[in-house]
């Protein structure tokens, strides 16, 4: 739940790679659980490229191709998964208590 004026980065970029943001106090409307899906979907991709990337580069006869793919996708991944650390950071510290 995002707090009163505060915005949820989201798991996509606008026009131009521009981050997009919504605003809502409703957990359970359409955006916000889209969100939430593509958020899982985006870190299970990660969570496959880590462990190909381990077979990977444990395989002594990798070919420098494969090695570009790889290092191209888990590029795209990490970028994803920065963008949900992020935007997951930014709601923890909006829904904790200030203290005074």
């Amino acid at each position: 739940m995002t707090a009163r004026n505060e915005l949820r980065l989201l798991p996509w970029s606008g026009p131009e790679g521009k981050p997009c943001y919504l605003s809502t106090d409703d957990r359970r409307g359409y955006m916000p659980r889209l969100a939430d899906n593509i958020e899982a979907v985006q870190l299970g991709t990660a969570a496959e490229l880590l462990e190909q990337a381990s077979e990977t580069l444990d395989d002594q006869d990798g070919d420098r191709e494969e090695m570009r793919r790889l290092a191209k996708e888990l590029t795209g991944a990490l970028r994803d998964v920065l963008r949900v650390a992020t935007s997951r950071g930014h709601l923890l510290a909006a829904s904790e208590p200030h203290s005074i």
